[in-house]
């Protein structure tokens, strides 16, 4: 691994773990502050809306200040928040933190992106960018599982405190080994904010949040899934969550190695109809332990399989901005987890059993496959080299 990239991927894992782990501790949070389980997940919602809010704001306010150095202030602020999380008093006060902690991950996935491509060797800009996305995968791998046991076993503060060790971790890193690169000419912010004038723009940007939302349906229900259709003790539940992180890390490599063999759109694209296939295998087929356990694998590969494609594709497409440009399609992610979540939900209190939100997948990955299609018949239609 190339060196340069290692503080990337700390960050990747840092935010990976910040971002994920809320999921196996809303229970002892709600304890903690009498509080009940939807209230304490309305943390989950705060980081979520503090990501699509600073990805933008933050990348714009520090687009002419050294990549390193924005680097350095970005993971800064997100070490101090999550800190200052695990003190949190009261629901309010984690509310408002975790709102805070989520302000640089969308930023600093962004800028971290553009300066992986251009660190990268001529024709592995995706591969690189992949290192970074690498960390969020050993996160759901590693640090998810281990930091629900510590909050399980002794207590979420403690959980909350090793995500700010992580960050802090990775400031050294980055100026340990990050180098100092020259900030790239960008027009003002004016002409930067013409990005959000462009077709393309948008098309990038509801293929990330309708297709992945896909994702979400399913990750976000995967607990009762499970225990209720494929009939797991729930204590086996985590061991699932780590087979289904094993599986992101594994479509994280293929999906960086795919982008640099093929166009990024056309990557999408292919990306999004495996997942509509896995989505719909899974909803047939999650009553089977063996086959349940080998579609979790999969669906966690196609998942992370789409972060480089759709990553480079935006950075590709938007010249003079990129930065801006690369934090969107963060914000756009992190839009489906909140689409997904919420959609996949109605099927469940409708009464439609716990495999249903899976169809919802289905039909979400389909629309973003559909996009993409439109995508690439409008990039033809330009010959634009962006999607070359």
């Amino acid at each position: 691994m190339n060196k340069k990239l290692l503080p990337l991927t700390l960050g990747g894992l840092a935010i990976g773990t910040t971002e994920f782990v809320m999921m196996g501790l809303l229970p002892h949070i709600a304890r903690d502050f009498d509080v009940s389980i939807p209230e304490a997940g309305y943390v989950i919602s705060a980081y979520a809306l503090g990501v699509i809010i600073g990805a933008p704001l933050l990348t714009t306010l520090g687009g002419r200040i050294e990549p390193k150095k924005l680097l350095g202030l970005l993971m800064l602020l997100f070490t101090v928040f999550n800190t200052l999380s695990a003190f949190a008093p009261n629901n309010t006060v984690l509310f408002l933190a975790r709102l805070l902690s989520g302000l640089p991950h969308g930023a600093f996935f962004g800028v971290g992106s553009v300066v992986a491509s251009r660190l990268a060797e001529k024709g592995k800009q995706a591969q690189a960018i992949s290192l970074m996305f690498a960390g969020l995968t050993i996160a759901n791998l590693f640090m998810v599982p281990l930091g629900t046991y510590i909050g399980e076993h002794y207590s979420w503060r403690y959980a909350l405190g090793g995500v700010g060790g992580t960050g802090l971790l990775t400031l050294v890193a980055i100026q340990s080994f990050l180098p100092s690169l020259s900030v790239e000419k960008s027009g003002s912010l004016q002409s930067q904010l013409t990005l959000f004038k462009r077709a393309e723009t948008w098309l990038i940007i509801t293929i990330t949040a309708i297709g992945t939302g896909g994702l979400f349906c399913w990750i976000s229900y995967i607990s009762p899934l499970m225990t209720k259709v494929s009939h797991f003790p729930a204590v086996q539940v985590p061991y699932i969550m780590m087979l289904a992180g094993l599986g992101m890390f594994v479509g994280n490599v293929i999906g960086g190695k795919l982008a640099d063999r093929i166009a990024p759109i056309a990557a999408c694209f292919i990306l999004l109809l495996a997942m509509a296939a896995t989505l719909l295998a899974i909803y047939f087929g999650s009553g089977n332990q063996v086959l349940s356990l080998i579609l979790t694998f999969v669906a966690g590969s196609c998942s992370m399989a789409m972060g480089a494609p759709i990553q480079i594709l935006m950075i590709r497409s938007s010249k003079g901005a990129e930065l801006l440009g690369a934090s969107l399609t963060q914000a756009a992610f992190n839009t489906g987890n909140a689409l997904g979540a919420f959609l996949g939900g109605l099927p469940i209190a409708a009464g439609y059993g716990y495999a249903s939100p899976e169809l919802v997948g289905v039909s979400m990955a389909l629309i973003g496959a559909a996009f993409a299609f439109l995508l690439i018949n409008v990039s033809r239609a330009q010959s634009k080299l962006a999607f070359q």
